[in-house]
């Protein structure tokens, strides 16, 4: 008998990661709340389920040829998801990513085989040297590139929309009624969320957002406001455009959290659920904490955690960074 577990190379293990329920930190959650945990991908990530999409949709379309470069903006883990499908494919993969990201994921990166060029994180999108316009001018002057630019490629969303929204589906047996995840490039709550609205439009989809990003007031008043962008120090989450791949239709509420309480619940999530996970999956529990008091004790919560802890080892997970942040006496 084949065993389901043994594939033909890594990408066979993209998909079906597990749900967990939370106990102990959701004591006091008037609902009962499960996590789609994402870290169980073999990039440790949500986001090596669209970068395997977007490389394939490419292949099919023609936009990248045997032998080809992907280069992409990235702040960490979708480069680790393209640098799996590379190397398995054999392309070559540059990643440009802001400075404020983890030492960790670059390194990660660089030891898989990407080139990876630093930008700062202190300048606007169309600025030369933003992360953005990097990636965009490497792709105009190198042959044979694929720029998948993961925030309007609706390759992201498509792969939660087949993959990641059927199993969280199927994994509550059709009794989820909240769906909360971190918002960045936007493909993972608009790709879930439509097919859950699409089973039962009574699902409510809660997005997390950071402040210093503009989600959260154009959601509401449908206006762009600059005056919303200030630098913040959350990675994954938040954004200072607004990508093609947010579908706002199927998003019900964004709820901001600040830098040092999702900071705090990661630590939190490992102490108490054994859960070693990634800044912005503290960030997404302390989102649905906030908004506790909308729940009811026959609610089905899902939060999806988007990657693992090991990213994280010199900051947040680091006592003298985050007494340097004040996140902790």
């Amino acid at each position: 008998m084949k065993d389901k577990r043994v594939y033909d190379n890594i990408l066979g293990a993209i998909g079906n990661t597990p749900m967990i329920k939370l106990n102990k930190i959701a004591e006091d959650i008037p609902a009962t709340v499960y996590a789609k945990v994402e870290y169980f991908n073999p990039g440790q990530s949500v986001k090596d389920r669209m970068a395997l999409k977007m490389i394939e949709d490419a292949e099919k379309e023609g936009k990248i040829k045997p032998g080809g470069t992907i280069i992409e903006c990235t702040s960490g883990n979708t480069g680790l998801g393209l640098a799996i499908a590379a190397s398995i494919k054999g392309y070559k993969l540059i990643c440009t990513l802001a400075d404020k990201q983890s030492k960790e994921k670059i390194d990660i990166l660089r030891a898989m085989g990407a080139r990876v060029e630093v930008c700062p994180t202190n300048v606007s999108p169309d600025h030369p040297d933003s992360y953005y316009s990097v990636a965009a001018r490497l792709s105009k002057e190198i042959p044979n590139s694929f720029y998948p630019y993961q925030y309007d490629n609706l390759s992201n969303t498509a792969a939660h929309y087949e993959s990641t929204g059927p199993e969280i589906w199927e994994q509550t047996n059709g009794k989820i009624t909240h769906f909360v995840v971190g918002v960045g490039t936007g493909g993972t709550i608009s790709g879930v969320g439509k097919y859950l609205k699409e089973k039962n439009p009574d699902v409510k989809i809660w997005g997390i957002d950071a402040y210093g990003s503009v989600f959260k007031k154009y959601h509401e008043t449908g206006e762009f406001d600059e005056k919303e962008i200030y630098s913040y120090i959350t990675e994954g989450i938040g954004e200072d455009i607004i990508p093609k791949n947010v579908n706002f239709d199927v998003i019900d509420k964004f709820e901001k959290v600040t830098d040092k309480d999702g900071a705090t619940a990661t630590r939190e999530l490992a102490v108490k659920e054994g859960l070693f996970l990634g800044y912005s999956c503290g960030s997404a529990f302390q989102g649905l904490r906030q908004l506790k008091n909308e729940l009811k004790p026959d609610d089905v919560v899902v939060v999806l955690f988007h990657d693992h802890g090991s990213r994280y080892v010199g900051k947040v997970y680091n006592d003298v960074w985050m007494r340097e942040n004040k996140f902790i006496e």
